[in-house]
C-alpha cells in the first residue's frame, strides 16, 4: 500500500511539471489541491526519501517548517501565474486559506518571500494603446468615476441563471456587486440603487453599449432606465467605444478577480446563498486586498485617507420603471471615426466632418438644448439637433 502510494505521489508530481493543471491532477487521482501541493513542496526539498509518508500531525498544530512554507506559497504563486489569473500576495493568501494551510502566513510575510525570491515582477496587459489620444476620466477623488458592467449569465448549482451587475470606483477600487436573476430595466435601477446606498453617488458612471445599460436600439432617442437614473441624479453616463472593452480595463480586471476568487470558489445553490455571498466578497475585498495602486492600501483605508464627503441616495426604495424624462443633465459616447465618417449613436448613424477621421470624439448628448455635439479634445467641431423622445 506504501509503494501504491508513493508511485501515485511520484506520478502527480510529474504531471504537475509536464504542464498539467492540478484541477485536472486532483480530479483524476481523487485528492484535493493541499494533498498536490504538499508533495509538490517535499519533492522541491531535494531530498531523496520525499515521497515517504512522514508522521501525521494535526492540521492545527504548526507542522510546516519555514522553509516548506516558503515552498508552498513559490508552487501557489507559478499555478496562479501560469493559469493568467491574479498572483499577488493578497491572492496567493486567498488560495493558502482555501487550501487549509496551517499555519497561513501573513500577507506581509508572504510578499516577503516573493521579493526574497525575486517573484514580484508583473505580467504584462492584454491590451497595447493604439497611439490615438482617448478621452480619459478624471480618478483623483473618490466617487468621482464609477464603472460598471453587468456579468453573465451565469449559473449556479440547480442550474438557476442569473447575472451581477459590478462596480468599481477608479479612485480607490472600492468594489459594489448587485446580483439578480434577470436584467430587465427594473432590476438595473435596483442594482445599481442599492450599490449607490453602499458606495456613494458618482459624478461619472462608464459603461458598454449594452441595451440593459442604454436602453433600445429601436428608439435610440429614449433615454433607457439607466440614463434616466443617473440623469435624475445628477451623474453622467459616459459609454466607451463599441468592441472595445479595455476602455472600461478596471472594471474588466474585478471581473476577472470575481470570477476567479469568488464565483470559482463559492459554492452556491440558491439567490439567498448568492446575495448573502457576494455582500461578503464585496467587504471582503474593499477591506482586504491592497493594491500598488493605493500605494498598499485597501479601498477602505484609501478612502478613509481623502477624507472625502460621499454623496448617497435619500431614499431607500428605487425608483420605479419608467422613470420620467428628465428635463436636464448630459450623457455622452466615445467613438471613434474610421474612414467611413459615420458616427454611431445606439444605431442612429450621423454623418462627420473628414477632419476627425481616426480620431476618438466625445459625442455629448444635452437634454435641455435637446442637442448632439461632437468634441475633438474640448473643441466642439459640429452640433447637430436631436429630439429626445
Amino acid at each position: 500500500m506504501e509503494e501504491e502510494n508513493k508511485q501515485q505521489r511520484i506520478f502527480a508530481v510529474q504531471r504537475f511539471k509536464s504542464g498539467e493543471s492540478p484541477e485536472s491532477i486532483c480530479t483524476s487521482l481523487g485528492k484535493s489541491k493541499a494533498w498536490l501541493y504538499k508533495w509538490i513542496g517535499r519533492h522541491l526539498e531535494n531530498d531523496d526519501s520525499w515521497s515517504k509518508s512522514r508522521s501525521r500531525r494535526p492540521l492545527t498544530v504548526s507542522t510546516y517548517t519555514s522553509a516548506e512554507i516558503e515552498e508552498i506559497v513559490k508552487i501557489v504563486r507559478l499555478n496562479l501565474y501560469n493559469q493568467d489569473i491574479f498572483c499577488g500576495a493578497q491572492a496567493i493568501h486567498w488560495e493558502l486559506e482555501e487550501l487549509g494551510v496551517k499555519p497561513l502566513p501573513s500577507i506581509r510575510t508572504i510578499n516577503r518571500i516573493l521579493s526574497r525570491n525575486e517573484l514580484t515582477h508583473r505580467r504584462t496587459g492584454k491590451y497595447g494603446a493604439k497611439g490615438t489620444p482617448y478621452p480619459k476620466l478624471p480618478s483623483l477623488l473618490p466617487n468621482q468615476t464609477h464603472q460598471a458592467d453587468l456579468v453573465g449569465p451565469c449559473y449556479l448549482k440547480g442550474p438557476v441563471r442569473f447575472y451581477s451587475l459590478n462596480v468599481v470606483d477608479t479612485a480607490t477600487v472600492r468594489c459594489g456587486l448587485h446580483p439578480s436573476l434577470s436584467k430587465s430595466g427594473q432590476s438595473i435601477l435596483d442594482g445599481i440603487w442599492a450599490i449607490w446606498t453602499r458606495m456613494g453617488i458618482p459624478n461619472y458612471i462608464q459603461i458598454d453599449n449594452a441595451m440593459s445599460f442604454f436602453g433600445s436600439p429601436t428608439y435610440p432617442r429614449g433615454m433607457g432606465p439607466l440614463i434616466r437614473l443617473c440623469l435624475h441624479n445628477d451623474v453622467e453616463p459616459w459609454f466607451i467605444p463599441m468592441a472595445e472593452p479595455w476602455r472600461n480595463g478596471m472594471i474588466e480586471n474585478f471581473n476577472d478577480r470575481y470570477q476567479q476568487m469568488f464565483l470559482g470558489k463559492v459554492v452556491m445553490a440558491t439567490e439567498g446563498d448568492l446575495k448573502a455571498g457576494s455582500l461578503i466578497f464585496e467587504q471582503r475585498h474593499n477591506s482586504r486586498y491592497r493594491y500598488s495602486k493605493l500605494g498598499g492600501k485597501t479601498p477602505l483605508k484609501a478612502l478613509a485617507a481623502t477624507n472625502t464627503k460621499l454623496r448617497f441616495p435619500t431614499e431607500a426604495e428605487a425608483p420605479k420603471h419608467r422613470l420620467k424624462k428628465p428635463e436636464t443633465g448630459r450623457y455622452h459616447l466615445v467613438r471613434l471615426i474610421r474612414s467611413d465618417l459615420k458616427l454611431n449613436v445606439f444605431g442612429e448613424i450621423f454623418r462627420v466632418p473628414p477632419e476627425i477621421q481616426l480620431e476618438y470624439v466625445v459625442a455629448t448628448i444635452n437634454v435641455k438644448e435637446q442637442k448632439l455635439k461632437l468634441f475633438l479634445d474640448k473643441t466642439q467641431v459640429d452640433e447637430f439637433r436631436y429630439k429626445l423622445r
